[in-house]
C-alpha cells in the first residue's frame, strides 16, 4: 500500500485548514512541510484555509475546491496532501475534483514509516497499521468492485463482489500479521527477560521526533545508527550496552520518535516495540532546545508516554542542540530535593556528554559498590574481567606480587561475576568503603 513510491519525486500540494471552532487541535504546517520533505516530496505550493466548521463533502469550502483545482492543474501536482484527517468519503471526493490522489496526514505518516521500517518486526508493525487504516477505505468506487465471481451448484447465483473479496483477503493478512508479531513479541520478551536476570539497568532514549534522539545515541555508544535533520529518521528501536565511565554496564535504547498526535493504529503498532520504554530504569526525554514549540513538544511526549503506560518511568530531560544557540551551555539543573532534572549537551559536538554520563551514573548507582579487592596471581582471568567492565579505579601491588584493586560497580554486576567465578570474590574482599 506504498502510495508515494516513485523513481521521481512526487509533486505535491499542501493543504492547511485551520478550523477556528477548534484551534487546539489545529496541526502545525510547519511540521506538515517537514513530513512531506521526509517523505522526499517536492512540495509546489501551500494552500491555506480557514474555516469556523469542517465541510462535510469536502472538509475545504467548495470555493477552495475550485482554486485547490486550478492550483493543482497549474503546477502539474501529483498528489494533494491536507493537514488534517479526512473520512473516506471527504477524500474521495477531493481527488475527483483535483483530478489527483489525495491523501491526509496520518496517511502521509504511514507511508514514511512504510519507507523507513528496517526491521523485520518493524515492517509488520507499520503493514498492519496500513492495512486498518486502508479498511476503512474500501468503497465501490471503482470499475473492478463491480466484476462477480460465478459459479455452479452450490456455487451458483450472483457470487462474491469484488469488494467483498478485498475485504476478505485484507482481514486474512491482518490475521496473518498479527499471528507473525505473537511470535516475535516472544523471541523479544525471551531476549528482554534474560537482561531483566543479569539486572542490567535499561536507559530508554525517548522525545519528539527530529530531536536528535539517534545522534545522542550515536555519541553515546559511539555507534553509527542512522540519524538525519528530518522526521522519523530512524523506528526501528536499537540496543547497544555501555560501560559507565565510573563503573558498571547499562544498556542504551533508541525509539522512535513521537508526533503530536500520532495515529492510534501506530501506537498500537509499536506498543510492543515500546516495551523497553515501560521497563527501563531511566527515560532519557531528549528535547531540541532551540524548537519554538518545545513547551508543547514536551507536553505531546509525556502524553504519549502515558498512552503507552509509562508515565511513572522515573525520567531525566536532556535539552540537545545547545549549539545552535550561543547563549546556551552545558550545565545541570536540580529539582526542588536537589535530584538531577534536567541537562544540557549538544549530541553534535559532544558538549556536555561527559556531564550527562555523570548524572546518569548518579541516578543509577544506588545500588553501587565500592569495595577492595586483593588477588592473588592465579586470579588474572578476574581482573581481566574487572578492566573489561571499566570496575576497577585503583590498582598497587604486594610485596607477594597479588593485586590490590579498588573497585566500583552495580552490586548486581558483582554477585554475577562473584557466581560465575564459584564465589572467589567474596573470598578475595578485603573490605567494604
Amino acid at each position: 500500500m506504498t502510495v508515494l513510491s516513485s523513481t521521481e519525486k512526487l509533486k505535491a500540494v499542501l493543504v492547511h485548514s485551520e478550523i477556528l471552532s477548534n484551534a487546539e487541535e489545529c496541526e502545525d504546517l510547519s511540521e506538515l512541510r517537514l513530513l512531506a520533505l521526509s517523505a522526499d516530496l517536492q512540495i509546489c505550493d501551500v494552500m491555506i484555509c480557514r474555516r469556523n466548521l469542517p465541510n462535510p463533502r469536502f472538509f475545504i469550502g467548495s470555493g477552495k475546491i475550485e482554486e485547490l483545482k486550478a492550483l493543482v492543474a497549474a503546477v502539474s501536482a501529483d498528489i494533494v496532501i491536507l493537514n488534517n484527517h479526512l473520512t473516506p468519503a471527504q477524500e474521495r471526493n477531493i481527488a475527483k475534483e483535483a483530478g489527483c490522489r489525495v491523501i491526509d496526514r496520518t496517511a502521509l505518516i504511514l507511508e514514511i514509516f512504510a519507507q523507513r521500517a528496517r526491521t523485520y518486526e518493524g515492517k509488520l508493525q507499520v503493514e498492519l497499521a496500513q492495512l486498518k487504516y486502508k479498511s476503512t477505505r474500501l468503497v465501490r468506487g471503482w470499475t473492478h468492485l463491480e466484476r462477480q465471481k460465478g459459479g455452479f451448484g452450490l456455487r451458483g447465483g450472483p457470487g462474491e463482489k469484488q469488494l467483498e473479496l478485498d475485504r476478505r483477503e485484507l482481514n486474512e493478512r491482518i490475521f496473518v500479521i498479527k499471528k507473525e508479531l505473537e511470535r516475535v513479541k516472544v523471541q523479544r520478551e525471551s531476549g528482554r527477560k534474560s537482561r531483566q536476570k543479569r539486572e542490567i539497568p535499561v536507559l530508554s532514549l525517548v522525545g519528539y521526533t527530529n530531536a536528535g534522539k539517534s545522534t545522542l545515541f550515536n555519541r553515546l555508544t559511539s555507534s553509527d545508527v542512522y540519524a538525519a535533520d528530518q522526521l522519523f529518521a530512524t523506528l526501528d528501536p536499537t540496543l547497544r550496552k555501555l560501560s559507565l565511565p565510573a563503573g558498571g554496564t547499562v544498556i542504551f535504547a533508541d525509539t522512535v520518535g513521537f508526533i503530536r498526535h500520532l495515529p492510534h493504529d501506530l501506537v498500537a503498532a509499536f506498543r510492543a516495540t515500546l516495551q523497553e520504554t515501560r521497563d527501563a530504569a531511566l527515560l532519557l526525554h531528549v528535547v531540541d532546545a532551540c524548537d519554538d514549540r518545545m513547551k508543547d513538544n514536551i507536553e505531546q511526549v509525556r502524553l504519549v508516554l502515558e498512552e503507552i503506560g509509562a508515565g511513572e518511568v522515573p525520567t531525566l530531560t536532556v535539552y540537545n542542540k545547545i549549539d545552535l544557540n550561543d547563549s546556551l551551555e552545558p550545565h545541570v539543573e536540580y529539582d526542588d530535593s536537589g535530584r538531577p532534572a534536567a541537562v544540557w549537551v549538544s549530541a553534535s559536538t559532544g558538549a556536555g556528554i561527559d556531564l550527562l554520563l555523570e548524572i546518569v551514573t548518579e541516578l543509577i548507582r544506588k545500588n553501587i559498590v565500592e569495595l577492595q579487592l586483593l588477588l592473588p596471581l592465579s586470579a588474572g582471568r578476574i581482573r581481566a574481567e574487572l578492566y573489561r567492565q571499566h570496575a576497577v579505579i585503583a590498582e598497587t601491588f604486594t610485596e607477594q606480587g597479588e593485586n590490590l584493586l579498588s573497585v566500583r560497580m552495580p552490586e548486581a554486576d558483582f554477585n554475577q561475576l562473584d557466581k560465575r567465578n564459584d564465589n572467589a570474590l567474596s573470598r578475595y574482599l578485603v573490605r567494604n568503603k
